[in-house]
């Protein structure tokens, strides 16, 4: 029969399961079973104590962590706990928003908008109340609004503190938001927050009745909750005092979200009478995973004290890994990868974790040449990205101004004034006329009758964009970064203030890196009939070419014929999971930790969380990579090794790779890749027909890399139609077709023919 066994508890765990009455925090270090210890309480007070599961309730911070519980307390109890409120916080708040939101002004059908209403509507209180949402971004003036909601700074005392010109406008959008959203019965998602407390606060028979209910209260993730969460938290618990809150301090990682480290370490002074029970040991990671994130995270001062430790033994030492630049860094990591899964681990057991997505791109391209099949979590594929096929559009557009797709994505990217109205004005006017859509544009610029002024300047604005890009001359970095900073791409994200804006710009930066690797890894041939361009000489020549290649390695070995993958996540999406296998890359100061959290102690202290969070993800095996140099944005930097490297003691740690700017022994054997991905030896990588040597010093500082021929030993394989191949993933096929550096190949297995780009697909030709 059901029911649960205290004996199957450790120590600590039976003493925070036990401690039923009064204010209970339980600081729970990573891995150590903080769900069994929550799950096993609530069922120790309704099966033990005889409480009603209607006296309970349970606070998550994801609806997947409250489906998670509700099951382990039915499998713990033997049956339903109808009646238990087990939700989230924006859960919670609905529901009695629904009972009693009438008493605020509320009638119980009131609509929930979701994000994508809520921006809509703020748009269009900006566009009524005319102002430039080129100079105010929306999603900075939501930002602004969302934070002083959640900090419940109403309308009134945020417009007496607005003196920025942007703080003024955001108090404009804020006072007539709160207008049309009461006259719609609608709340946003802070709303459901803030009127919540209000209605707790206010109405003190609706808190009396919930404060009678709920006798026993939980709060999962109580180091992530804000200011209101606290408030409300505060408030139903302050008659019975039975709350108990489950975190762990050295895992808060989302102030930029509004989450108060405060709220969890002051939880002593705001219940002096609270138990405290501290919960070490975890079942997740090794020996060395463990010593090295307590002595990383020991260095916050902001903290409590606690100190994980396992019975699972020491495990395998953590490899720390200093590659010569990103791309040796990547490689290395793939390398490592296929090792591992040759010896029987499935590539659903790797993560690989960065600090920011533009991390990503490098490292993307590393396993795909090795033919890893992988994922990204919490985020998409680099060139799928929003901004960068906004960037590859306007380059598009530039070399085939015919793109109807390319031209209607960007007409109004950033903003500036060309609504669908609009648009749908002109394409109805290139249907007509028979014009492309970006012919349309310029025609419509002198057509009076069909749209406004205002419209027209903006056509003409855009027309210029695109004739000016298709005038620049220069190295192709050049012209990308060029056409971007005319097209106001980056200003636009800048001006949003937000931390997910500078993560774009970083993207758009690493996408000028992928201009300059172009560059430098592709010669152009002559053209052979001697005509001139109607385009200036780089861009006729090179941004054709370059989008050719962005397109093939775009489509190129999607890999989904493979049942497993390698993960791929920045540390911040890594929250709350495990793997057998992590690599940490690119732990470098400047990088990890980032510089854009700014020097201040808090922002330090929260890197390191973030660190420690990356650490502990780590079930058996850790890699921690750094590069001697890496190419950031256009520019060769040399940051030192990150501090959180330096900070775990060396007993717990082996070092391998360069060691200097030179040599880096990857693992790929001489005669290239074992898949036949990389045609060059070791230490070097063959790319487009080029070899990149190491690294140089010179008393200017650090050198971006020469890039020197191949010699015919290493040149690029040939092949023509019907030559057998092999590809990593694929399997055998026939090439049916050959253009240039790309190749068609017709695949047995699965029947589908994919165009691949030689040197970049993990493919060999089968010797007949």
């Amino acid at each position: 029969m059901p029911g649960i066994n205290l004996d199957t508890l450790n120590p600590q765990q039976r003493e925070a399961v036990l401690a039923t009455e009064g204010p209970l925090l339980v600081l729970a270090g990573a891995g150590s079973g903080k769900t069994r210890v929550l799950t096993h309480r609530i069922a120790h007070i309704i099966q033990d104590l005889g409480v009603s599961p209607y006296r309970i309730l349970a606070i998550t911070f994801t609806n997947k962590a409250a489906a998670e519980m509700r099951d382990r307390l039915e499998a713990l109890l033997g049956h339903s706990v109808r009646g238990m409120w087990v939700c989230t916080f924006h859960a919670m708040c609905v529901r009695m928003l629904r009972a009693d939101g009438d008493l605020i002004g509320y009638r119980p059908n009131f609509s929930i908008y979701d994000d994508d209403d809520s921006k809509r509507l703020v748009r269009t209180i900006m566009d009524d109340l005319e102002i430039d949402q080129k100079h105010f971004p929306p999603n900075m003036i939501r930002s602004l609004i969302s934070d002083a909601k959640n900090r419940l700074v109403d309308v009134d005392e945020f417009e007496a503190h607005a003196q920025a010109p942007h703080l003024r406008k955001a108090a404009q959008v804020y006072r007539e938001l709160e207008k049309r959203l009461a006259r719609a019965n609608a709340l946003d998602f802070d709303d459901l927050l803030v009127k919540c407390f209000e209605l707790l606060s206010t109405h003190p028979e609706v808190l009396e009745r919930y404060q009678e209910r709920f006798r026993y209260i939980s709060v999962d993730e109580y180091q992530d909750t804000n200011h209101v969460q606290y408030r409300i938290c505060e408030l139903l618990a302050r008659a019975h005092r039975n709350l108990m809150v489950v975190g762990d301090d050295d895992q808060s990682i989302y102030s930029w979200r509004g989450a108060d480290i405060t709220n969890i370490l002051s939880f002593e002074k705001d219940y002096p009478e609270a138990k405290v029970v501290s919960l070490e040991q975890n079942y997740r990671s090794t020996g060395h995973i463990l010593e090295a994130a307590n002595a990383v995270v020991a260095h916050n001062a902001a903290r409590k004290d606690k100190h994980l430790f396992t019975d699972r033994g020491e495990g395998e030492k953590i490899r720390v890994y200093q590659a010569s630049d990103e791309r040796d860094e990547g490689r290395w990591i793939a390398a490592e990868i296929e090792k591992l899964h040759d010896a029987g681990t499935s590539y659903n057991d790797v993560a690989v974790f960065y600090r920011t997505n533009a991390q990503s791109r490098i490292l993307e391209d590393m396993l795909m040449r090795a033919g890893v099949p992988y994922k990204i979590v919490g985020g998409t594929r680099f060139f799928d990205r929003a901004e960068i096929r906004d960037v590859m559009a306007y380059l598009k557009v530039i070399v085939n101004p015919s793109d109807d797709v390319a031209c209607q994505r960007i007409i109004n990217t950033p903003r500036r004034g060309v609504g669908q109205t609009s648009i749908d004005k002109i394409r109805g006017y290139a249907a007509r006329e028979g014009l492309s859509f970006f012919e349309a544009c310029e025609a419509c610029i002198a057509e009076e009758k069909l749209l406004t002024p205002k419209v027209r300047a903006a056509l003409s604005e855009f027309c210029q964009i695109i004739e000016h890009g298709r005038h620049i001359e220069g190295e192709l970095a050049h012209v990308v970064e060029a056409i971007v900073e005319k097209a106001g791409l980056i200003t636009a994200l800048q001006s949003e203030m937000s931390i997910e804006a500078e993560g774009r710009v970083e993207n758009i930066h690493e996408f000028f890196s992928v201009a300059a690797e172009f560059d430098a890894t592709h010669d152009l041939e002559a053209d052979p009939d001697g005509e001139a361009s109607e385009l200036p000489a780089v861009a006729a020549e090179k941004l054709p070419a370059f989008l050719e290649w962005l397109a093939l390695r775009s489509d190129l070995d999607s890999l989904e014929g493979s049942t497993t993958a390698a993960t791929l996540m920045t540390v911040h999406s890594a929250k709350g999971l495990e793997y057998p296998v992590v690599f940490v890359a690119g732990l470098e100061e400047g990088l990890f930790p980032h510089r854009g959290t700014g020097d201040g102690p808090a922002n330090s202290e929260e890197e390191r969380r973030l660190a420690y969070v990356a650490i502990t993800r780590a079930e058996k095996r850790l890699y921690l990579t750094h590069a001697g140099v890496r190419h950031v944005f256009g520019t060769v930097q040399a940051n030192p090794r990150s501090r959180f490297i330096e900070e775990i003691p060396r007993e717990h740690l082996v070092f391998e790779g360069v060691g200097s700017f030179g040599f880096s022994g990857t693992g790929w054997d001489k005669r290239g890749d074992r898949h036949g991905t990389f045609g060059s030896g070791r230490g070097s990588d063959m790319y487009g027909g080029r070899v990149f040597g190491s690294q140089t010093r010179s008393s200017g500082g650090i050198k971006a890399p020469e890039p020197i021929k191949a010699d015919a030993a290493k040149a690029a394989e040939v092949f023509a139609p019907g030559d057998q191949v092999s590809h990593k993933t694929f399997g055998p096929g026939v090439v049916t077709a050959v253009d240039g550096d790309a190749i068609e190949v017709h695949f047995t297995r699965t029947g589908k023919t994919k165009k691949l780009l030689k040197g970049f697909a993990p493919i060999v030709k089968i010797k007949g």
